[in-house]
């Protein structure tokens, strides 16, 4: 008796069956981007972005930091939520990423950041990040 080969999954039906679907727009990375439509006045937004990246705060141990406002490029912390800098590195370590079509390519990751995993089976389990610096600021409750 052989056994039955079952057809190739599509893109869509593999995220179906992990439970990511259109139906769940939580898990995107960008969810809660706080720009309406880049298309409004995209050189204003791209000038906003470039001096929010460019304006740096002084980091160090113990700080508590949350994302500047369109410069999350990380799934965890989400917006509006507090970090901890675990640890501040005086040389960046360069991500290892060697396409240099990805936005992690080259990026300088100069802050371990410890946040608590948000959702999942590791909920609540504190991990530590390695992120860009520049793409923080201090937290404050109630924004971003």
């Amino acid at each position: 008796m052989t056994a039955k080969k079952t057809p190739p999954l599509s893109s869509r039906a593999l995220l179906a069956k992990l439970g990511i679907d259109e139906a769940a727009p939580e898990l995107l990375l960008f969810d809660d981007e706080p720009l309406g439509s880049p298309l409004d006045n995209l050189a204003a937004a791209l000038r906003e972005r470039f001096e929010g990246l460019t304006h740096s705060h002084s980091l160090r141990p113990g700080d508590v930091v949350s994302w500047k406002p369109g410069l999350r490029n990380r799934r965890w912390p989400s917006y509006g939520k507090p970090a901890i800098v675990v640890e501040t590195f005086a040389t960046p370590v360069y991500d290892g990423e060697t396409n240099s079509g990805s936005p992690y390519f080259r990026e300088p990751l100069d802050v371990a950041l410890g946040v608590f995993v948000e959702d999942g089976e590791h909920r609540g389990d504190f991990l530590v990040w390695h992120v860009d610096s520049r793409r923080l600021q201090p937290f404050t409750d109630g924004g971003c």
